[in-house]
């Protein structure tokens, strides 16, 4: 267990709750018994001896830090993360984060494995667990209990997670349409993936999802990203509209557009040709309607010069 926790956390044991866990411990017996006559135990076991490891096991005490650092090495598929070294096996560390999936969290845990969707395993002492593989582990403790033992704000704080980030096991799928936040993708990774929604929303038509994105704007502004982001052939989502020759959406998207409406891409088109080329007279109109705008706001002295 030092071992787990890096060797310099704290761990104890508890011979009161040892003695009171094995005089209280009438159900545990009554199932050790019931699974020994279902050959369920290796042969010439002894149950006392067995069920004496359980209770010492649910007898040892930690703090905060140190569980972190377990859960943290459950997270690092069995390496501690504070000194590098490996603590248990592979094969262990899966087996472990499966039981903690689909039975860590007493009888609330199909509801816990559907709605967060992370390996956990909660304590009658108000602690908790959460393993995010390949990310990071959380140890949690809040005494007041809810009325199947978990951790009462433990589980509002796992809910508010799953909202925030894209941790539920199956929230990352190809396909997806979940706009939470994955801070385990690099700020590249993250930019292509709002790009392509962005280019997916604006050739459907799609005002709502792109207003999505407005609104998210400063959130995304704060990941290095903006508005005005463009394909591998530097196509905007004005290109992508005008292409499409929906007035609407492209008349949303310039209301909200403060940068110039003629971005060319790598072939050198501008919105404004392709809305052309495709016949889009009224997108046409509209965005030379937006560059003539553009230029007198930005560019006064030049439009008069021109003029």
């Amino acid at each position: 267990m030092r071992r787990f926790c890096g060797g310099a956390g704290y761990v104890g044991f508890n011979n009161a709750v040892f003695l009171s866990e094995r005089e209280t411990a009438d159900r545990n017996y009554a199932l050790s018994y019931y699974m020994r006559e279902h050959k369920v135990f290796p042969p010439d076991t002894n149950l006392q001896d067995t069920l004496d490891l359980y209770f010492q096991l649910c007898s040892i005490e930690t703090n905060c830090d140190t569980l972190a650092v377990m859960a943290a090495s459950l997270a690092n598929g069995g390496v501690n993360p504070v000194n590098g070294e490996r603590v248990i096996n592979n094969r262990a560390c899966r087996d472990t984060l499966s039981l903690m999936y689909s039975c860590g969290m007493y009888d609330w845990s199909g509801q816990f494995a559907f709605r967060i969707g992370l390996p956990a395993k909660s304590g009658v002492s108000g602690g908790m667990i959460m393993v995010i593989p390949n990310v990071m582990g959380i140890a949690i403790y809040s005494p007041p209990l809810d009325s199947l033992g978990n951790t009462y704000r433990g589980l509002r704080f796992a809910e508010a997670l799953i909202d925030k980030f894209n941790f539920h096991n199956y929230d990352s799928l190809v396909y997806s349409d979940c706009n939470k936040m994955d801070p385990r993708k690099t700020l590249a990774e993250a930019d292509q993936d709002t790009t392509s929604r962005l280019m997916f929303a604006a050739k459907r038509g799609d005002i709502s999802s792109i207003k999505r994105h407005r609104n998210n704007y400063l959130r995304y502004l704060l990941m290095g990203m903006n508005i005005y982001v463009h394909d591998y052939d530097e196509r905007t989502v004005l290109h992508v509209t005008a292409s499409e020759g929906d007035i609407t959406c492209l008349n949303f998207i310039l209301s909200k557009w403060t940068e110039s409406p003629e971005p060319r891409d790598r072939f050198g088109r501008t919105p404004v040709d392709d809305a052309t080329f495709f016949n889009h007279q009224e997108c046409a109109a509209a965005l030379q309607t937006a560059m003539q705008k553009w230029k007198i706001t930005e560019h006064p002295s030049k439009t008069a010069q021109e003029s």
